[in-house]
């Protein structure tokens, strides 16, 4: 579950750790009167993606009612995509350095992983791997601030900032571990009149652990109205940017499909895993939601294990008669009850293939026609 920035700071802010003053606004209303009480001011659209400075999604308004129009306008757009429900409106820091610092999980060492640079801001990915920082965390031991000194020293951080940094990456690994955090990441941690403050702040929360914090999960949803649609059936779903619908039985069939069809020169519209056992209703409804999405060609692969081929072709069926399949259907269909499915899609003039590699090649072939 990844929190906004404002949910972010508010966390950093109760244990401890400085954030510029600030506050979260949903409308406009209230906007102009707290920005008046800041001496520089900063409003920032509140989306779950980053590059947003250079999206335009954060605006630096010279009086308060600049502020209430920065915040109209950008409640009213999409940033990267995505709707802006919420601005958070800061003071502006004058800033005189920039420094990275998260606490991820390295789940190869199953370890947490410090990972810290001297060279923070927008452009971090392209900071070289030598100028990163990178130790993992005995989680017997956990940071002592003999650790955080020896972080700061690697960074070259000046005598006066090492004892700030790290009382601050205790802290913060605290807060890591309280929350129980996959990441919590300050990009960048400013130096500003001397002080280390999180200009910003991104925090994910294991989804696991979501029901512990009730008062976030209303406010904090990623999905999109078709991913939410398919979790309630039971299928997970997530849409991509390509034309070419893709149902397939099992998470890794599935992104071995999403291989091929890029292999052979083709973009997914989407990941779907109907599951191993989905029977025909659920079947129907996920070729629905698929239908929704506009593609090209819908490429269905089902290795029939649990899965029976015949309830698959009868989902087919179904959807076919009752509302139409309007783009070309190209199914690879193995396995459980095949020969039997591959006879109900002949009675509704349908086929099957039995090689992945022609059916993916088909569907390609099918999407390039169609644009």
């Amino acid at each position: 579950m990844k929190l906004y920035e404002y949910m972010g700071k508010d966390i950093l802010r109760r244990e401890g750790i400085p954030v510029p003053r600030g506050q979260a606004f949903l409308s406009p209303s209230g906007v102009a009167d707290f920005a008046a009480q800041l001496p520089g001011i900063v409003v920032k659209s509140q989306v779950l993606s980053g590059g947003r400075g250079k999206a335009g999604g954060i605006k630096f308004p010279a009086s308060a009612m600049e502020a209430e129009a920065a915040a109209q306008e950008l409640l009213t757009s999409l940033v990267k995509d995505l709707p802006v429900h919420a601005v958070l409106v800061e003071e502006k820091l004058k800033i005189d350095r920039e420094y990275y610092l998260a606490i991820t999980v390295d789940g190869g060492k199953r370890k947490p992983l410090v990972i810290a640079s001297a060279h923070g801001g927008m452009d971090i990915e392209e900071v070289p791997e030598e100028q990163i920082i990178k130790f993992h965390v005995d989680v017997h031991a956990g940071i002592q601030p003999y650790l955080g000194r020896e972080v700061a020293r690697r960074m070259g951080l000046p005598v006066s900032e090492v004892k700030p940094f790290s009382d601050l990456l205790v802290k913060l690994y605290h807060l890591f571990r309280k929350y129980d955090a996959e990441l919590v990441e300050i990009n960048p941690l400013v130096v500003s009149d001397g002080k280390l403050i999180a200009a910003d702040a991104k925090i994910t929360i294991d989804d696991e652990a979501a029901y512990r914090f009730p008062e976030w999960l209303p406010r904090v949803e990623e999905r999109t109205d078709l991913e939410l649609k398919a979790a309630e059936i039971g299928i997970s779903f997530v849409e991509l940017a390509g034309d070419i619908g893709v149902m397939a039985n099992g998470a890794g069939i599935t992104m071995a499909t999403l291989d091929m069809i890029n292999h052979f020169g083709g973009s997914p519209r989407n990941f779907m895993d109907a599951g191993g056992g989905a029977g025909t209703e659920a079947t129907a409804k996920a070729l629905e939601i698929l239908l929704s999405t506009n593609p090209k060609v819908i490429l269905v692969n089902i290795f029939g294990g649990i899965t029976r081929c015949d309830d698959v072709a009868r989902a087919f069926s179904q959807v076919k008669e009752s509302i139409g399949i309007s783009v070309p259907l190209v199914i690879r269909l193995v396995g459980t009850n095949e020969e039997a499915g591959i006879e109900i899609l002949r009675q509704q003039g349908m086929s099957a293939y039995r090689n992945i590699e022609e059916a993916v090649a088909k569907a390609v072939e099918l999407a390039g026609e169609a644009r």
